[in-house]
């Protein structure tokens, strides 16, 4: 798994300020008001939770019984925790938020299976994916090896819905943006791939960003708190363009700027304010209709452009100490990526092909920054932003503390 430098656990503190205990394995006490501690038998680290300081309705009547995390957020928090209470030295510096990284295989197309193609990917315990070479022959390959292994956060088969997957990658990221903690959530993949597909979806079974818009609403409404008021901006990236999808009859060029007051954000998008999940939606539908795509020999309808939707958050306390001068700022961004591709298997020509470079450039960028932000051994190493206008926007995204999910769609064709 990959992680990305940050400062500090930014779901902790929630947590900590209801009296939220951590219960770990043998003999280690809990953190916990009560000063409880958890009996001998307590289950592994694998098998803990953070649960309320007294009885959950999940451990039955079993005294010390460990529960299993909630969600990969859950998890990665209380190791962090842990790693605190144990006398590790988790310092500024050293402190790291993860990037979960999800990998979601679609199912086999009819039309590849018309041609002969075969299913050359397997997933093992939902964690580790295995990949058979097609073209492995023993005589002529005596050094190549038959198959490769990749071990991820979390697998998913062609059988996981929708909801499962945004429950087990971007559910755990909503309570963090209330909080005032930048989040993103891309999706990653070759074309064709179903990357799409996993974050707009379809009426009957919405993707990723319309889950995580609805959830995001949801939250806020039941927080008594804090005032909200939220913005959408939709813009995509096209051959290092940047276009206001929210706007389309305005300057297909605008720049990425970044200031002290607004961040890093496009100069002259529209920001619309929203007071509802179905507003965004609204607004997403509407953009996507001006998204630039075009058909090639793995996908007919194969997005030609990164498309940034961003919600911004504001939020200002109403009551108590600071009431009305606390405020929180912070921005979940969701991404849907142009897929990479090979020129020879989209036989690509003309515009075609000017566009697969640029989208592949892009994505290259994205990985050099997310290798230096994660490289630990390199600190205050140069992380290259201005590489391409995609990176420069979800700077504030990517940097200090903000968290991201990124899920990788895979095609188990052998002709992928």
């Amino acid at each position: 798994a990959v992680s990305i430098l940050g400062v500090g656990a930014p779901f902790a503190c929630a947590q900590e300020a209801h009296g939220l205990r951590f219960e770990r394995q043998v003999g280690m006490s809990a953190l916990s008001q009560s000063g409880d501690s958890v009996p001998d038998d307590a289950e592994s680290l694998r098998g803990s939770r953070l649960s309320d300081s007294g009885t959950d309705d999940d451990a039955g009547d079993l005294p010390g019984k460990a529960m299993e995390p909630r969600d990969y957020w859950e998890a990665q928090d209380a190791m962090q925790r842990l790693a605190r209470f144990d006398g590790h030295d988790v310092d500024q510096a050293q402190a790291t938020m993860p990037m979960l990284v999800a990998v979601r295989m679609r199912p086999m197309w009819q039309k590849e299976a018309d041609a002969g193609d075969f299913n050359t990917v397997r997933i093992v315990d939902g964690k580790v994916v295995i990949v058979i070479d097609p073209w492995y022959d023993p005589d002529l390959n005596k050094n190549r090896e038959r198959e490769k292994r990749y071990a991820f956060d979390m697998v998913f088969d062609e059988n996981v819905g929708q909801d499962e997957v945004y429950q087990k990658t971007a559910h755990g990221l909503v309570s963090g943006i209330l909080d005032g903690y930048n989040a993103s959530v891309f999706a990653y993949g070759a074309t064709g791939a179903g990357k799409t597909h996993t974050m707009l979806g379809q009426p009957q079974e919405p993707g990723v960003m319309p889950e995580a818009v609805e959830e995001l609403m949801a939250a806020a409404l039941r927080d008594d708190d804090f005032d909200y008021k939220f913005g959408v901006s939709y813009v995509e990236i096209y051959n290092e363009k940047v276009k206001d999808l929210l706007n389309p009859d305005s300057q297909a060029d605008l720049e990425v700027r970044e200031d002290a007051k607004h961040g890093t954000h496009i100069q002259g998008a529209v920001e619309l304010a929203v007071g509802s999940a179905a507003e965004i939606m609204e607004h997403m539908q509407r953009g996507s209709v001006y998204r630039t795509t075009e058909a090639t020999n793995c996908n007919e309808v194969s997005s030609r452009s990164h498309a940034v939707l961003q919600v911004t958050v504001k939020a200002v306390q109403r009551y108590g100490e600071g009431g009305g001068s606390k405020r929180r700022l912070a921005k979940l961004s969701l991404i849907d990526l142009a897929g990479s591709e090979r020129a020879y298997k989209t036989d690509n020509r003309g515009q075609r092909l000017v566009e697969g470079r640029n989208i592949n450039r892009s994505l290259l960028s994205l990985a050099n920054c997310i290798n230096a932000l994660a490289d630990r051994t390199r600190k205050g190493a140069h992380v290259p932003y201005r590489d391409s206008k995609l990176t420069r926007l979800l700077k504030d995204s990517l940097s200090g503390t903000s968290v991201a999910a990124m899920l990788c769609a895979v095609s188990p064709s052998s002709d992928q």
